[in-house]
Parts: structure tokens; sequence; C-alpha cells
């Protein structure tokens, strides 16, 4: 999704309390991926006055980031580096895959995979038990993320 559907898909969603100025730049991080929040969080206190000044500063952030699809291989060469926790894994993986233009959930479903470190208790669940949608796939990681918690 580029930066004016992301807007007006968030426009839409808020459509009910698009009068209330604060409210909308409040909610809008909620919206936003890791990069974005990145962005939003170095923000100075008071430096934005509307919610079209925010979505006016969020697109000149970011405009370089459109229309420049990440090809297929940079989901190929990702894997989950020592120490770093699964979100942090998760949040670069989903990321990149978004940056890919085409239909590839099975190469996603794949890499994600074998990203994961080899005694990863997320890897050996998908091995043992294959899922085959990317729905699936996030569906398996929540649970596991559930169970990760639990202990």
């Amino acid at each position: 999704m580029d930066l004016v559907e992301h807007v007006s898909h968030f426009s839409q969603r808020m459509t009910v309390y698009s009068k209330d100025e604060t409210l909308m730049c409040k909610v809008f991080p909620s919206s936003l991926g890791p990069v974005a929040i990145r962005w939003f969080d170095g923000l100075r206190t008071d430096s934005i006055d509307s919610f079209k000044e925010l979505t006016r500063a969020f697109g000149s952030r970011f405009i370089t980031c459109i229309g420049v699809p990440q090809p297929l291989d940079s989901l190929l060469s990702l894997s989950m580096r020592e120490g770093e926790t699964l979100k942090t894994y998760l949040d670069r993986y989903w990321e990149m895959y978004n940056e890919i233009d085409g239909d590839f959930d099975d190469v996603a479903i794949s890499t994600f995979k074998s990203g994961l470190p080899t005694e990863h208790g997320l890897r050996k669940s998908l091995t043992g038990k294959p899922v085959t949608s990317l729905r699936q796939l996030m569906d398996r990681i929540d649970k596991y993320k559930g169970v990760e918690e639990d202990q």
C-alpha cells in the first residue's frame, strides 16, 4: 500500500472521528510499521498542529519509499540474527515482505521458516506441521508467541 492509500485507508476507518484533530493525530501511529513509528516518536513535541500537517510531514518523509519494490531475493537473505528476539525478526521480515511487489506467499512461508535458527521452537513447529497460507503462518506465530509468553 502506498502512502496515499495508507492515509486514505486510515482516514476512512476514522471517518466518525475526523473532526477531532487531536484524536486523529494520536491514533495515526497505530497504523504505522516499525520504521514509521520510529520517525513518529522522533517528532518534536508540539511540532504538528493538525492531522493534515501530520500526513503532509509523513508523506514528505516517506515519499522516497514509494514505487521502489524490493526484489524477491531480498527475502531470501533475511534470517534471525544471533540474540535477536522473535518480535524484532518478525518486524524486519514483514517490513521487507511488504516492500516486495507480487504474490509470493509460498516463498514467504518458506523463507520465514528457513530464516529461523534450526533449534528455534517455532521453526520446529513449522517443520513438524507445515502451513500452507500466510494466514496459517500468522496464526502459528501468534500461537507460538502465546505459549512462549506463558512459560
